[in-house]
Formats: C-alpha cells, structure tokens, sequence
C-alpha cells in the first residue's frame, strides 16, 4: 500500500530559541511519509544557518531561497503555499517554528481527510507556558452557517488540508495575490475560503500538539481578561471589521444577500449584524461578545468604517 505523503508548510523568523523541538516532533510523525518545506524571513539569530544543515542532512526537507522580508507569519505562507510544488502530496499542512506536535497529529488528520467526507482538518491544542501552566483551548464546537467569516477554525498550526483544497486554495492566493497580502490571519483567510467554496471542515476536539505560549507569539491563546480587552481595542480601532471586508471580498461572499446587509458597517448595520451572532460565532460566550461588541461600536463611535 502506497504511503500518505503530506507537505509540511513551514514559516520561520528568529526561531532558535525552539524550532529545533518543533522540527524534532515532525521528523518523528507516525504512519506517514513528509516533506518538511521551510521559508526563512531573514533572521538575526543564526536560524537560516540551522535549517541549511538540516536540510543537509535530511532529504525530506527542503529550505525555500531567501526572499523578501515578510514582517509576519501570514506573508511567509502565503509565500510557501505560491512557491511549493503540491501536486505529488496527498495532503498539505501547516506548522509554526516553537510548538511541540504529538506523534500521531498527522496520521490522525490523514485518517479523518481520507474518508472522503472533509476536506480540511484542524483541531483542539495544549497550550503550555513556561511555569508549567497548560490549558486545553477548545476550538471543536459546531460550526455555524457564518463563523468562517469572523473567525479562524482554530490556530493554522493544526491545518491540514486535501489536495484538491490545497490547489484551490493556491489558485485563488496567486490570483489575488497583492490583495491577499492585507490579510494579517492566514489561518482565517484559509478557513473563510475553504467553507464558503463548500469544503467540509473538520474540528478535532482532540489536542493535536502544545501550543507554546510566549512573549513574541503572533497570535496566542484567547485566555484572561487582558487577552480579552487587548482583543477588544482591535475591534473599536477597525482593523478586525477591515479584515472581514477584505476577506469577504476575497473569498468572494461580498455579493451575498447576508453580506451586504451589514457590509458598510454603518450604525443601523452593525445593530442589524449583532442581531445574527448566534450564526456568526461557535462559542457561547463569543456569540455574547460578538453581539455587544457590534452595539458598542455603533454606540460608541469605533472605526468600523
């Protein structure tokens, strides 16, 4: 019987502080065969010296040609996505540079996207800090007629994708490609794109791996009251509603009769937004938020538009 061949999408800037546990925990992953494909945002630590050795000593892995400077996680992958050959994999996953994968993470995405019944696969993480704290963050509850539009599936670190989905995915990147790049989420962009083309997304509730928690995370997890009101001033200061514009454009849903009911973000708008939160939100406690948070930014004045 053939192998599953999975390529790993790996984006990297000053990671040496950990991305040699988290390449660690991918060579070891079980029941598959993987090419780990790695793009470097120009590093000051010694990080493009690291992966050209062990590119050198491991066949599977392959380090993409320095490039520009990317400024962030999202960038780098869109590039990896443009620049990697996809079609000899059967599937197709992402991996940030300072987490720990469980040995089985990608033979139980695989199993699940081989069925035939998903497309894309994503999962429940152990987030972990240095003091030893850990908490499971549950991304696994139902998906909702409009959550991709608000939302990511969970952290991209745990995305897996079919090949059809991965080349779909790639066609859309290259053909809006100077627009894609103010898209800040790439997770988000990628889960907004596969649901509103009809793919069928699977949430594991399952932890896959440990998510690494520290000071220079991009985006970590969603815990505390500070996280809360840090989350908050993105919404009251409009980058969150312009990143729904945009990807809503992107994925083409700008046209949709739901859509356009809210799209200008003007006051009446947002009231008319908030009164659909139950659809635009899987968790509880975010419908909530979500349907204050479209009040006070019209009450109050926030740069939605």
């Amino acid at each position: 019987m053939r192998p599953i061949k999975v390529a790993i999408l790996l984006a990297a800037y000053n990671g040496m502080a950990w991305i040699e546990e988290q390449v660690a925990s991918i060579l070891c992953q079980q029941g598959v065969e993987l090419n780990l494909f790695i793009s470097i945002d120009p590093s000051t630590d010694g990080t493009e010296a690291w992966c050209a050795d062990l590119a050198a000593r491991h066949d599977c892995v392959t380090v993409l040609p320095t490039g520009d400077r990317y400024g962030g996680a999202a960038c780098n992958f869109y590039r990896l996505v443009r620049d990697v050959d996809l079609t000899a994999f059967d599937f197709v996953g992402f991996s940030d540079q300072d987490d720990i994968w469980l040995p089985e993470k990608l033979k139980r995405a695989t199993d699940i996207l081989a069925t035939g019944e998903y497309s894309a696969y994503s999962s429940n993480v152990t987030a972990f800090w240095s003091d030893g704290r850990t908490v499971v963050l549950n991304k696994a509850q139902p998906q909702v007629a409009w959550d991709h539009i608000f939302e990511a599936a969970g952290p991209g670190c745990t995305y897996v994708f079919s090949r059809a989905l991965a080349q779909h995915l790639k066609q859309s990147m290259l053909a809006n490609w100077h627009s894609l790049q103010g898209v800040t989420l790439h997770d988000w962009f990628c889960y907004a794109f596969a649901r509103s083309h009809g793919y069928r997304w699977f949430i594991d509730p399952l932890p896959s791996m440990r998510y690494r928690q520290h000071e220079h995370n991009q985006v970590g997890a969603n815990t505390g009251i500070s996280n809360l009101i840090a989350r908050y001033k993105t919404i009251h200061d409009g980058w969150w509603f312009d990143q729904v514009r945009l990807i809503v454009r992107l994925v083409g849903l700008d046209s949709d009769p739901f859509v356009r009911r809210w799209s200008k973000l003007g006051r009446w708008q947002l009231l008319k937004l908030s009164l659909s939160a139950a659809s635009c939100r899987r968790r509880l406690r975010d419908k909530v938020l979500f349907f204050f948070t479209c009040w006070l930014t019209s009450l109050l004045g926030g740069k939605a538009r």
